[in-house]
C-alpha cells in the first residue's frame, strides 16, 4: 500500500511538472501564456455596477443597466443588499443617504432618489429591467453580507435564489460575494450556476474541491500569485478579475486569457481587447 501510495504522488508530481516545462516552451520570453494562446482565448466584459461612468450614469441604477445592455458586454455587475424589513435593495455601500440599509425599513430608503431621478431599485426590478430586450449581457449579482451574521446572510442568499426562480432568471444570473458561507450556499442550491468567490484568500483549488465554479478576486492578487492563474485553468476554475481600468492592467489580464475582466470603462477594454487580438 505504501509503494503505492509513493507511486501516485510521484505520478501527480511529474504531470504537473510536464505541464509547466511544456507551458514555458511555448510561451514568449517574460509572460507564460503564449502568443498563440492569447490571440485565440475568448475574453468576457463585466460592467462593474453596470455601464455608468462614461455617461455620468449612478452606479447601480437601472440606466447603468441598460447601457451595459445597449454596449453589448457579456456581463453587468450590481450589488444586492437586504434591508431592516427583508426588502432586497440594489446598493454598494452599506448605507444609502446616511442610513444605514440593514437597519431601515424600505420604505424610508426610497423616499430620497439617485441622482437621476431613479429611486432606490429593488432585485425584483433590477431583474426584470435586466431580462428585457436583452439575449446577450449576463446579470452578474453581488450578495454583500449583512453585519448581522451567518443567519442572516444565509437568509439574504435563500431569498434572492427564489426570486430569481420566480422571475424564470436563474440561467440569466452568476453570484458573487466576498463572504464565504453566501458563495457555498449558492453553490449547494444552485450547483450549475457560474459562482464566484471575490476574497482573494483561497487558492482556486481548494475552491474547486468545495464545489466553487469560480475565482473572482482583485487584480493585485493575481499579479502577486500568478501561479494562481495557472492552477485555476488546470482546475477547471473560472477566472474573473476586478476592477482593471488601467490600460496596461487591460493588456495583462488580455495576455493572460481570463474568462471575465470586470471594469468601470467597458468601452475601452473592449478597445484594447480587439487590439491584442
Amino acid at each position: 500500500m505504501k509503494n503505492s501510495h509513493s507511486q501516485s504522488i510521484l505520478l501527480a508530481t511529474l504531470i504537473v511538472v510536464l505541464f509547466f516545462v511544456f507551458s514555458g516552451l511555448s510561451s514568449k520570453p517574460g509572460d507564460k501564456r503564449s502568443g498563440h494562446e492569447n490571440k485565440s482565448c475568448t475574453i468576457k466584459i463585466i460592467a462593474h455596477r453596470g455601464a455608468w461612468k462614461k455617461n455620468a450614469y449612478p452606479q447601480n441604477s437601472l440606466a447603468s443597466l441598460r447601457n451595459a445592455i445597449k454596449l453589448k458586454t457579456e456581463g453587468s455587475e450590481f450589488d444586492v443588499r437586504i434591508t431592516s424589513d427583508d426588502s432586497l435593495v440594489i446598493n454598494h455601500d452599506s448605507e444609502y443617504n446616511k442610513m444605514v440599509i440593514e437597519k431601515t425599513p424600505y420604505d424610508e430608503l426610497v423616499r430620497f432618489t439617485l441622482s437621476n431621478g431613479e429611486k432606490l431599485p429593488t432585485l425584483r426590478e433590477y431583474i426584470t429591467e435586466g431580462l428585457k430586450n436583452n439575449n446577450y449581457t449576463q446579470l452578474i449579482c453581488e450578495l454583500k453580507a449583512s453585519g448581522l451574521g451567518k443567519e442572516r446572510n444565509i437568509f439574504l442568499t435563500e431569498k434572492s435564489i427564489k426570486l430569481a426562480r420566480e422571475l424564470n432568471a436563474i440561467k440569466r444570473i452568476s453570484w458573487i460575494s466576498f463572504n464565504y458561507d453566501i458563495v457555498k450556499r449558492i453553490s449547494e442550491i444552485e450547483p450549475d450556476a457560474e459562482v464566484f468567490y471575490l476574497n482573494g484568500d483561497i487558492a482556486p483549488a481548494v475552491l474547486k474541491s468545495e464545489g466553487i465554479k469560480g475565482a473572482g478576486y482583485n487584480y493585485p492578487v493575481f499579479k502577486e500569485k500568478p501561479e494562481w492563474i495557472d492552477e485555476a485553468k488546470m482546475s477547471g476554475v473560472i477566472l474573473n478579475v476586478w476592477t482593471v481600468n488601467n490600460p496596461d492592467d487591460m493588456d495583462w489580464f488580455i495576455s493572460h486569457c481570463f474568462n471575465y475582466i470586470t471594469t468601470d470603462e467597458p468601452e475601452l477594454l473592449k478597445e484594447h481587447i480587439k487590439a491584442l487580438k
